[in-house]
């Protein structure tokens, strides 16, 4: 019985035992698990900084665009390098607006081809040998073939003329005169043997007419058209300008236009914020500086990026390279934003029609405001050429202004494929509409953006006007608008619309549709007119300012009651 007793105090003590050192293990085991957890250096998954160009832009972005800066938070501050992929087009060097010659003439196929090989009246426009015609139709331009004029192997109403050696230059000057010509030169040239005379038609009727009644002279003795030839050390036929980011350009027809005027001697006035005067784009393009706000700050991005889509002259190329401009700095505030007033506005029109701006551009949208309406219709009774964005606040916004008013050309925007961009306002007072998504354009401090807008379709307009007024400084605002509207192709349903108005702007349409003025335009502004009683300090406006922090987002138009505005123009 003793034995037993033991046996079992001594397995009771052993279990006792192991108990203790189970519970003496474990109580240690999680103590040590927690000290690991509060020590283990804590892992964390950093991303790669690299950023990741979507396949999508890839194409479009030219690699010299200046990056946006990114503020990155604590940490090693290295900086990420955007490789440059084989899509990336390299840059080509671009003089501005120069009129390159193209490299080989039209092609024309064997209906079209005389003896000699020569290209006759109607040659293929497209030099694909298909035999068309390139006769422009007519209606509203939905075609986008180049006219045989813009191509043709010889310079337009002009004839290389074998006259009678013994003509006087009075009695060469009087041939031409009987045949409604102009003698721009004659003489004799001994290498063979004959007179030879440079004419050309100046009285504008038809050149198969002039050419049939001038061969008949008994004083001609054989005649030609003045053929053209070019220096073949160029490797495309087409006309080629600015970026090829810039879609727009083809999409105006603005290579073709540019053949025939630039906007010389036209000057635009830009009510925006401010302008880098100083952009490699902008060398010498602005005339005249006015700040209606009477501040201090420095260039903004949308004023820069509005007068670039004018005037860009250097990589890029704008709608009117050589057009001048006054910068009128009527947007401005804190933290780079950008809103202005019915007071600032009415200062800036003022000063526009004061100091000879024949063009104004308005990229800028608000309400209904008497005193801008009267300004606006003083402005208009002036004859000066007023454009506005149609708006960036959508299908349900009610008609923004100014470019809801009548004596205004409204102008929505359009995306590559040609439709509409989704942020602009519609309405039956749209005129017209042009490229305004993905625009690349300068910015301020020798840089440039790509950014989207009805602003920036206004300012290719406004560009486009100052093409017609350089070919007809004449022309007057309604006579101007109807151009446009009637050599716009067509978008959307067929005929006029709420969308794009009468459609999308043609450029080379519109210059061709007006008649060259042959008198030399004078200028309307002298080159620079400085304002030497600006104030020192923004003046508080009279009214509520524009609600408007960004004036090229959808979200930062007013929200506005008015009703519709009157039956479409």
């Amino acid at each position: 019985m003793t034995g037993k007793s033991e046996s079992r105090v001594r397995t009771g003590a052993r279990a006792s035992s192991v108990g203790v050192a189970l519970l003496v293990a474990f109580c240690f085991g999680v103590e040590v698990a927690q000290a690991q957890a509060i020590m283990r250096t804590p892992t964390i998954s950093v991303p790669s900084r690299t950023p990741t160009l979507s396949p999508n832009i890839t194409p479009r972005v030219s690699p010299n665009i200046a990056a946006r800066a990114v503020s990155v938070g604590r940490g090693p501050r290295t900086m990420a390098t955007i490789p440059t992929t084989s899509r990336i087009r390299p840059t080509t060097p671009v003089l501005p607006y120069a009129r390159y010659s193209p490299n080989l003439y039209p092609a024309c196929t064997a209906p079209y081809r005389s003896g000699d090989g020569e290209c006759l009246a109607q040659p293929n426009a497209g030099g694909e040998g298909t035999g068309k015609s390139g006769k422009k139709s007519a209606g509203k331009g939905r075609g986008n073939n180049t006219p045989v004029a813009l191509i043709s192997r010889s310079f337009a109403g002009e004839f290389v003329a074998e006259i009678d050696g013994a003509l006087s230059t009075a009695e060469a000057d009087e041939l031409a005169r009987r045949h409604g010509l102009t003698r721009l030169a004659s003489e004799n040239f001994p290498l063979i043997g004959a007179t030879f005379g440079l004419f050309r038609i100046a009285d504008g009727r038809p050149y198969e007419t002039v050419r049939r009644e001038f061969a008949a002279d008994g004083s001609v003795r054989s005649l030609q058209p003045n053929f053209r030839y070019m220096l073949q050390d160029q490797k495309s036929s087409a006309a080629t300008e600015g970026d090829p980011a810039q879609y727009a350009l083809a999409k105006l027809r603005l290579p073709q236009a540019h053949t025939l005027a630039h906007g010389a001697n036209v000057t635009i006035a830009v009510i925006d914020s401010g302008i880098d005067a100083r952009h490699p784009e902008l060398a010498n393009s602005v005339a005249d500086n006015f700040d209606a706000l009477g501040s201090a700050e420095g260039p903004h991005v949308h004023g820069t990026g509005i007068a670039g889509a004018i005037a860009a002259h250097a990589r890029l190329m704008g709608s009117a390279p050589e057009a001048r401009i006054i910068a009128i700095r009527a947007f401005g505030g804190a933290n780079g934003g950008a809103e202005s007033s019915s007071y600032i506005i009415l200062r800036s029109l003022n000063y526009a029609a004061e100091h000879g701006a024949q063009i104004v551009n308005m990229s800028f949208a608000g309400p209904k405001d008497a005193v801008i309406e009267r300004a606006i219709a003083a402005t208009a009774a002036r004859g000066l050429i007023l454009i506005a964005a149609a708006g960036n606040a959508g299908a349900k916004s009610p008609p923004l202004y100014p470019a809801a008013n009548p004596n205004v050309i409204a102008v929505s925007a359009t995306d590559r494929q040609d439709r509409l961009f989704s942020a602009s306002n519609r309405g039956n007072y749209i005129a017209v509409a042009a490229p305004g998504v993905d625009i690349f354009l300068p910015a301020p401090d020798g840089k440039y953006q790509v950014t989207s807008g009805t602003s920036f379709s206004a300012a290719y307009v406004s560009g486009v006007a100052a093409l017609l007024l350089e070919r007809n400084h004449a022309l007057k605002p309604e006579a101007l608008r109807m151009t446009l509207v009637k050599t716009a192709r067509d978008l959307g349903s067929p005929g006029r619309d709420d969308l794009f108005g009468d459609g999308q702007a043609d450029a080379f349409a519109a210059v061709m549709a007006v008649p060259a003025d042959s008198t030399t335009p004078v200028a309307a502004a002298p080159g620079t007119t400085k304002r030497e009683d600006a104030p020192k300090r923004r003046e508080e406006p009279g009214a509520r300012a524009i609600e408007q922090t960004s004036l090229s987002s959808a979200e930062d138009k007013p929200a506005v009651s008015q009703a519709d505005r009157p039956p479409a123009r």
